[in-house]
């Protein structure tokens, strides 16, 4: 553990909690759980899990220490575990906050109608928005698992968070979920566009949605941060370059001008050759400079406009619209409704 973590850098509210333990114990705990954090941050969800075990084992019974563990198990891949310490904390808190990743990790477990049955509990009910748009996601995901790619794309589409242009905590994650929905179900075209959406929302590279774009379209997504540090990287080489080899661009500018000197000097006698003489300019008469009556002229075709040519159809940008497949046989077992009881449209 690094010398400069301390349990100070946790949130004022989990300090209190870990106050119920004994002084030392309390800030051993603590540091943990802000190395923990620290190498959530490096990426490194293997190292964050050794230290949340060794915080759950002297803190097993502190809600907000199960909570930590239980996240940083999930992040790590060990479904089982993250859902045991996740339902210890929601007995021990209340809360129902993490019920999404509770859901995801029966999906990780391969029991995708157990995490249906979770989006399905009155508790789910209890949820913010976020949270019942974390567990929508959760359920098209479910629903892919079990082999209804048409339920999984209608399933996202029921959200009204997903039309809204402006970006939200979600958007990246919403879009992403949507567009990955599209392609399992077979819409190539469709699911670019919101794989491009779901680029744009991301800003902080939360998804992998430039990889399905360019896996999608063929196009090469080069990192801007990469290519400003190279290019200020070959700056710094010119500049070191430049003062190095001053001296050297003198020379070679004063051997430059003794060399226009010298050509100068061959030049002089064929300047004062005498020029030949312009030929005479032919007259043109009045009545040849007048064209023919209903002859056209050369002049007056030029003098025609060029013939318009049609305007192409301009390109749109991206700018994916919302996407309605036709998928009725779906859309009648959701809703209820049958054919019979739709009204026939006449034939024109």
């Amino acid at each position: 553990m690094a010398p400069d973590i301390t349990a100070e850098e946790l949130d004022k509210e989990v300090r209190e909690e870990l106050r119920s333990l004994p002084g030392d114990l309390s800030d051993l705990v603590g540091r943990h759980l802000v190395a923990a954090e620290r190498a959530l941050e490096e990426d490194d969800p293997d190292k964050a899990h050794e230290h949340t075990k060794v915080a759950r084992r002297f803190a097993a019974r502190i809600g907000v220490v199960r909570e930590a563990a239980g996240i940083v198990a999930y992040r790590a891949g060990h479904f089982s575990e993250a859902l045991s310490d996740l339902r210890a904390a929601r007995r021990m808190t209340g809360s129902d906050a993490y019920l999404p990743v509770m859901a995801d990790c029966e999906r990780g477990l391969g029991r995708p109608e157990r995490a249906i049955d979770l989006v399905r509990s009155p508790e789910a009910e209890r949820l913010d928005r976020a949270g019942r748009i974390e567990l929508t996601i959760v359920e098209s995901g479910a629903r892919r698992d079990l082999g209804q790619q048409d339920a999984a794309v209608i399933t996202l589409q029921r959200l009204p968070e997903l039309r809204d242009p402006q970006p939200k905590p979600w958007s990246a994650r919403l879009a992403f979920a949507y567009a990955d929905a599209l392609a399992d179900a077979g819409h190539q075209e469709a699911a670019t566009d919101w794989f491009a959406r779901a680029m744009a929302f991301d800003e902080d590279g939360e998804t992998d949605a430039a990889e399905r774009y360019a896996e999608l379209t063929g196009a090469v997504i080069e990192d801007v941060e990469e290519d400003f540090e190279e290019d200020l990287d070959s700056e710094d080489d010119f500049d070191d370059a430049g003062v190095a080899d001053e001296g050297k661009l003198a020379e070679e500018e004063e051997e430059d001008t003794e060399a226009l000197a010298e050509a100068d000097d061959l030049l002089e006698p064929e300047a004062t050759e005498t020029p030949e003489a312009p030929e005479p300019e032919v007259a043109v008469s009045p009545e040849a400079a007048e064209p023919e009556v209903g002859k056209p002229t050369d002049t007056a075709e030029e003098a025609k406009p060029a013939e318009a040519k049609p305007a192409e159809a301009e390109t749109p940008g991206i700018t994916p619209a919302f996407i309605e497949p036709d998928f009725g046989d779906v859309l009648e077992v959701e809703t209820g409704e049958s054919a019979q009881d739709r009204p026939k449209k006449n034939d024109e």
